[in-house]
């Protein structure tokens, strides 16, 4: 049986073990450094919130840290990515590409040996965004496909059937997209992924592939905060002012509220960027904190079965 089965749609999520022993998540966290305390924040919201889950942190030895970003890290107790033991399940963030296919990225070899060791040693591990272009490659050769512009924005996506996953979700889901490359849907189902929800406007989001570990992938950032997407435009629109980017970055689809959008649509392009304050709402965390209690339910029958 895979782990994909031992939880019916409908079941009530609980993060609580079995006897009482809390689930143990690490967090491989592989951002950048300035969005490293920001990221490891908003996974922590999703998961060690909860009762019943211990939440430890890693690194890859192969990404390079200023001293502030090295700070946190040793401030967290993270350790490398080669010290992981005795985890029931495991999230894994992207990190900005530097190099024009991942397989050259400095910690390329860093990061495929954690993807193999918790193929082969958690009940579940989660792939946030690039992670998840990075371990379809490595596992199935699958290549992610340059978009003809940035993805970015809050999207409703829908089921595409029956999952424990998507049990109590609402319809459409909202999510926040924020990327720049893609997967090919009809690729990822001839490897024997399942693709769990998805949107015309932007194609794949949630997929897994079931084995010895449930293996879930995000294309989207369920994790992100309020204002994440409007940070992010704030440091695209930037970096086009300052010549690293050759376009204006197009307005997060979905996200500011009319009057806001308008004037950043207005904005003359010269001057102190412009302030984008964020929406009043962010109408996907409610979905955000559903997916992840029953990622975490799915850990937890997968332990208490005996799945590893």
């Amino acid at each position: 049986m895979t782990n994909a089965a031992l939880l019916a749609p409908g079941s009530p999520p609980s993060s609580r073990g079995a006897a009482g022993r809390p689930i143990t998540v690490g967090l491989l966290n592989n951002m950048p450094d300035a969005a490293l305390r920001p990221t490891a924040r908003q996974f922590e919201r999703l998961l060690s919130g909860r009762g019943g889950v211990r939440l430890r942190h890693f690194h890859l030895p192969g990404l390079a840290r200023g001293e502030a970003a090295g700070g946190h890290l040793r401030a967290v107790g993270s350790a490398p990515a080669d010290m992981m033991a005795d985890l029931d399940a495991l999230v894994v963030t992207g990190s900005e590409p530097r190099a024009g296919c991942l397989r050259d990225e400095p910690y390329w070899d860093d990061l495929t040996r954690a993807i193999d060791w918790a193929q082969a040693h958690t009940v579940s591990t989660l792939f946030s965004c690039l992670a998840a272009h990075a371990a379809v490659l490595h596992l199935d050769g699958i290549g992610r496909r340059r978009l003809p512009e940035k993805c970015s924005g809050v999207f409703d996506c829908r089921p595409t059937g029956a999952h424990p996953l998507l049990a109590g979700l609402p319809v459409p889901l909202a999510v926040p997209h924020s990327r720049c490359n893609g997967l090919d849907e009809a690729e990822l189902a001839a490897r024997g992924y399942r693709v769990l929800t998805r949107s015309d406007a932007v194609g794949v989001d949630l997929f897994v592939k079931p084995g010895r570990s449930l293996l879930v992938f995000l294309q989207g950032h369920p994790e992100y905060d309020r204002d994440s997407l409007a940070r992010e435009y704030r440091r695209d629109l930037g970096r086009h002012r300052d010549g690293l980017r050759p376009d204006r970055p197009a307005l997060p689809a979905q996200y500011f509220d009319a009057a806001t959008a308008a004037r950043l649509r207005d904005d003359p392009g010269t001057g102190p960027l412009p302030d984008c304050p964020p929406p009043a709402d962010a109408r996907w965390q409610a979905g955000a904190g559903r997916l992840f209690a029953n990622w975490l339910a799915l850990v937890e029958a997968g332990r208490r079965q005996g799945v590893l």
